[in-house]
């Protein structure tokens, strides 16, 4: 596991690394850049990759058939508020918080004699985020933590079409530590193109009538707007 965190750390430090490369410069010596602001609101639409894992299935009792029933890709939204209380040297610290919540359902096709249901899965998050910021107010890239907990739903549909009642673990508080970087390109003086890159390592929840669910590590890919 530490072995994964490590990669995945390198990954999102090289995408930091390239947009700081990518961050305006001031046009000239006599006009210079905006420092980065006080306080910035990021608005993203985010594209999880929910796992498909027999281990999943079976905290679910969705049983062998599970696999070909669990969504996969989902889609939702991302909302981020960080405040900038001081600098030293070329980084900026912020504080802020993270909202995310994104969903998928995957309709079995009509094929006769089928006994594949419908699954619909949803994640969502909100904690607290430090980050370090490196470029301007015109600009800038960040790495940035938190760590707080997620709620992560796999609900079949019943053969009269209603959900299923939820699992403990639909409904656990599961441990999460969040993390990862981005950056942010002010075109115009209080709206910017942002995106972000960012994973969610997720405890695995506590074993009852079925297996736990699986520790995974989500992958969520954000891009949208900043607002200074």
């Amino acid at each position: 596991m530490l072995a994964l965190i490590r990669s995945l750390l390198k990954t999102a430090l090289a995408c930091a690394a390239a947009a700081i490369c990518l961050v305006g410069r001031p046009v000239s010596a006599q006009d210079p850049p905006p420092p980065i602001p006080h306080f910035v609101v990021d608005l993203h639409g985010v594209f999880p990759g929910f796992p498909i894992e027999q281990a999943l299935a079976d905290s679910r009792g969705l049983g062998p058939s599970g696999l070909s029933e669990l969504p996969g890709r989902a889609f939702g939204g991302d909302i981020a508020v960080h405040v900038y209380p001081f600098r030293w040297r070329a980084i900026t610290f912020g504080i802020g918080a993270r909202a995310i919540g994104a969903r998928a359902t995957k309709e079995p096709d009509p094929i006769p004699g089928s006994t594949l249901v419908a699954v619909t899965e949803k994640f969502s998050y909100i904690g607290p985020e430090l980050s370090f910021n490196f470029g301007t107010g015109a600009g800038w890239s960040y790495l940035s933590a938190g760590i707080s907990g997620s709620h992560w739903s796999v609900i079949p549909k019943l053969p009269d079409g209603t959900d299923a009642p939820p699992q403990p673990p639909d409904e656990e508080r599961l441990k999460t530590i969040a993390y990862g970087g981005g950056a942010r390109w002010f075109a115009k003086p209080h709206v910017a193109f942002s995106f972000d890159v960012r994973f969610y390592a997720i405890n695995p929840s506590t074993p009852g009538v079925y297996p736990p669910s699986p520790r995974t590590t989500l992958l969520v890919i954000g891009a949208g707007i900043s607002i200074k």
